[in-house]
């Protein structure tokens, strides 16, 4: 029987593939930093689900991050609660730059085209700014800076912040809007990078510093050996941490490579082979093993001495495409 995690995980795939995203699911393969993979068009996604969103902690939205940077890809998480809270349906939190959004949110977003307008910050609830639209109502009526601010009961240099885009609390925001007669905010794209800022007044929930990609040096003197056969064919791979693949590189289409044994091609192979056609790229398996087949349900699996065999990254490639399946 499914577990609910299971059952939430399958929902959500569905909510996707009824909004025409073509989707392939991750959450089998343990660890991973994400559970479904899914395209729209030229919208990639990599979409965690998490019941608490407090288990996301930095070390796992670095890796989720940069997965998305190699693709790239959006990154989103859907969560139930924060401790004992349940999260609020129509806001956007953040956890160290990633995006988490519920269900509920999703949902709306996907079925209604109704997006969130809302952010949650260490200092509360906020929206961001439609700063053009802000310039123009006010130099339009010939309001100052330091008029707006009064009526806002805000700072002149919270104001210009404002109109540069700047997030604003509800409060503030209900001033400037029934003062003016206008809306003043820009509703929040999921399936964008987010590149809103917080509260002029509080800082915002910003990601660190992103960590250097790991080059070949994975620990296991086997799989550093296979990445540095890859390496020397010219294909400029990065190895990645909690993910159904052990490296990726853009050649410049999309090359997921994993190493192991031949069991674990076989439990992997499914995934793999879905997670290379949603990212509109390849997959390979490299084995230690002697084969006797080309591939495992479309994914195509190589021996270390097939890879030898290899003279460049076109030679090798040449090879993944006649390997593959439908």
């Amino acid at each position: 029987m499914a577990s609910s995690r299971e059952r939430w995980i399958e929902r959500i795939r569905t909510r996707l593939e009824q909004a025409g995203f073509y989707v392939a699911d991750a959450h089998g393969i343990r660890p991973s930093s994400f559970d479904l993979a899914a395209r729209r068009d030229s919208t990639l996604l990599l979409v965690k689900v998490l019941k608490n969103i407090d288990a996301f902690d930095s070390e796992e939205a670095d890796r989720l991050r940069e997965l998305g940077r190699l693709f790239p890809a959006n990154v989103l998480v859907i969560g139930q609660t924060s401790g004992a809270s349940e999260l609020d349906s129509g806001v956007v939190y953040t956890r160290y730059g990633v995006p988490i959004v519920t269900e509920g949110t999703l949902q709306e977003y996907l079925e209604k085209a109704l997006p969130p307008f809302l952010y949650a910050s260490p200092g509360g609830t906020f929206a961001r700014i439609d700063g053009d639209r802000l310039r123009e109502l006010r130099t339009g009526r010939a309001l100052s800076l330091g008029t707006l601010a009064a009526i806002a009961g805000v700072s002149r240099r919270a104001i210009q912040l404002y109109e540069d885009g700047a997030g604003a609390e509800i409060t503030v925001i209900d001033r400037i809007e029934r003062y003016l007669g206008e809306p003043i905010v820009r509703p929040a794209d999921l399936f964008e990078p987010p590149v809103f800022s917080a509260p002029a007044s509080e800082p915002g929930d910003e990601a660190g510093p992103r960590a250097e990609p790991t080059r070949i040096a994975s620990g296991d003197p086997w799989r550093d050996s296979v990445l540095s056969q890859l390496d020397g064919l010219g294909l400029d791979f990065t190895l990645t941490a909690r993910a159904p693949f052990d490296a990726l590189a853009r050649t410049p289409d999309i090359l997921l490579a994993a190493i192991g044994s031949l069991r674990m091609a076989l439990h992997r192979a499914e995934v793999l082979h879905g997670l290379a056609h949603v990212a509109e790229g390849h997959a390979m398996f490299v084995v230690r093993e002697r084969i006797h087949r080309s591939s495992i349900g479309g994914l195509p699996i190589l021996s270390t001495s097939e890879l030898r065999r290899h003279r460049d990254a076109d030679d090798l490639l040449e090879e993944i495409a006649e390997r593959e399946g439908p």
